[in-house]
């Protein structure tokens, strides 16, 4: 885990401390889905596949998830949402993820869909 008083890897701007590392660790819930979208890409880019699987939704969720350990997730843009805010069931967050992997660089979109039961869940998601 990266050091609290380090910049955020989900690019708030923020310290990993004040905010994706109190969700990760389980101290503080995610308030909306763009928060939890956030912390998953924080898990992505430190390996916390814990957190990735616990943040998942049950009914889509894999019984096991490896990391590419070759990939170095550099980036997190929030490009749209709709709804997860803190009084709705369900939302989407479109975003793009830049990565490096061998030299290589490259970006991913997805809209990423979220429902909230018991705190906010990823779902699933559709490239774009």
């Amino acid at each position: 885990m990266p050091d609290d008083a380090r910049r955020c890897p989900c690019g708030t701007g923020l310290t990993f401390g004040e905010c994706c590392g109190p969700v990760l660790s389980g101290e503080r819930e995610a308030a909306t889905a763009e928060a939890l979208m956030r912390s998953r890409f924080t898990a992505f880019a430190v390996g916390d596949v814990d957190w990735l699987l616990a943040s998942w939704h049950s009914s889509t969720r894999p019984r096991s998830l490896e990391l590419d350990p070759g990939i170095r997730w550099l980036r997190l843009d929030v490009l749209g949402t709709s709804g997860g805010g803190p009084f709705d069931r369900e939302g989407t967050v479109t975003f793009e993820s830049h990565w490096t992997a061998e030299g290589a660089r490259g970006s991913m979109r997805e809209l990423s869909r979220f429902r909230r039961d018991r705190g906010w869940q990823y779902v699933d998601g559709d490239q774009v």
